[in-house]
């Protein structure tokens, strides 16, 4: 039994030390008890800052697809409106070359009534002038006839453009009306959420975080990281970062430069038992 009891004391010389634990190792552990409130109430204030801007730009979207839709609407009614004018030019210059033929016969029928070769001439003019003016009208129809094959298919194109946009710009819109309802419902819970972590805050803090918070478009405190403002990039003053690292402090620290309330998530310095006495003995050393 003395044996067995002499083997377990000599084993037990092996195993490690028990860690000691930073007196600060945690955001909740460190500065004022309401500071990680305010953390989560900030971060919470940025999501919802984000969720309105997303929310301000959707009737924009709307707008956007309504325009779409209503500049392929107009191309539909232009187009439309051209082939209604070349119709009107074709029924006109149809009119012109028929009054020209009809013109050319009618002094066709009188040259033999005629009795002198001068008023034979005459209408040998006439006819002939008439016939060229009917020919010139015919050749203009010609070209109009072959623009209105032209608007036909623009008229047709821009119909199906106009089927297209109006499925897409209905599938568009429904999913901007899912995601302003989806962005709707996050706001209201985040909202929620942050009445209910701001509440137990007390009052002052309440009105000193919303007041910095107004001054820095809603972020009120910065992280100290590395001994530096991570708001600003400044240095922070050294017994202020140590302040932050104590478990019993109830203060609320400020940069001194950009005015935000400081926190840390780092961890205490702490030398090491070996470092300090190596650092004694060298000192002692003559």
């Amino acid at each position: 039994m003395e044996s067995l009891w002499r083997r377990l004391r000599a084993a037990s010389s092996f195993l490690p030390e028990p860690v000691a634990r930073d007196p600060c190792v945690t955001l909740a552990d460190c500065m004022h008890p309401a500071i990680p409130r305010l953390v989560d109430v900030q971060e919470i204030d940025h999501q919802t800052a984000s969720l309105r801007s997303d929310l301000e730009r959707l009737p924009a979207l709307v707008r956007g697809l309504d325009a779409q839709l209503s500049g392929a609407l107009t191309d539909v009614v232009a187009a439309k409106e051209a082939h209604t004018n070349n119709l009107k030019e074709r029924k006109k210059l149809e009119l012109d070359v028929q009054q020209w033929k009809d013109r050319a016969r009618k002094y066709r029928d009188q040259t033999g009534a005629v009795k002198t070769n001068e008023a034979y001439k005459a209408l040998l003019q006439e006819i002939g002038n008439a016939e060229a003016e009917a020919s010139k009208a015919e050749d203009l129809e010609l070209d109009v006839m072959m623009k209105g094959d032209e608007i036909d298919r623009r008229v047709k194109s821009t119909e199906a453009q106009l089927r297209e946009s109006e499925a897409s710009v209905t599938s568009q819109r429904k999913k901007v009306e899912a995601e302003g309802l989806e962005k709707k419902k996050l706001l209201d819970a985040a909202t929620a959420k942050r009445e209910q972590l701001f509440a137990p805050i007390p009052e002052d803090l309440r009105d000193l975080y919303t007041r910095i918070a107004k001054r820095h478009n809603g972020t009120a405190l910065a992280r100290v990281r590395d001994d530096q403002c991570m708001g600003c990039g400044l240095r922070v003053l050294p017994h202020i970062v140590q302040l932050l690292h104590r478990d019993d402090n109830e203060e609320v620290h400020r940069c001194e430069n950009c005015g935000l309330i400081l926190y840390t998530l780092e961890p205490a310095a702490t030398h090491s038992p070996s470092a300090s006495g190596n650092a004694e003995a060298a000192s002692s050393t003559p």
